[in-house]
């Protein structure tokens, strides 16, 4: 399975980013999101399971959400009131399958 990101950027403190990450077929496992900023280990963001039980570290809950299209293969996160902290590269995960990251820089 090839996963593909998409949506990330430079945003100002405050704003808002969307997203995205397309898979070459349908998935029915969890879906994921991940970060990883600089210096840091790779950390999960948010999960969401085909039945859209959802699960996000404590450092975004509230202002991310993750939702599915599950006949697609894709997954999005959208994220409100960002911070320079959520500078990161953002990847998507499914099962074993990750996708190639997106930088999301936050300025301040």
């Amino acid at each position: 399975v090839q996963l593909q990101a998409f949506g990330g950027g430079l945003v100002q403190a405050g704003g808002s980013l969307r997203l995205s990450c397309a898979a070459s077929r349908s998935w029915l496992g969890v879906m994921g999101w991940y970060r990883q900023a600089p210096g840091k280990q790779r950390e999960l963001v948010a999960q969401i399971t085909v039945g859209g039980s959802t699960k996000y570290a404590d450092s975004v809950k509230g202002r991310a959400t993750i939702s599915r299209d599950s006949a697609k293969g894709t997954v999005y996160l959208r994220m409100n009131s960002l911070k320079p902290e959520d500078t990161a590269v953002y990847y998507c995960n499914f099962g074993v399958f990750w996708g190639q990251g997106t930088l999301v820089t936050v300025s301040s």
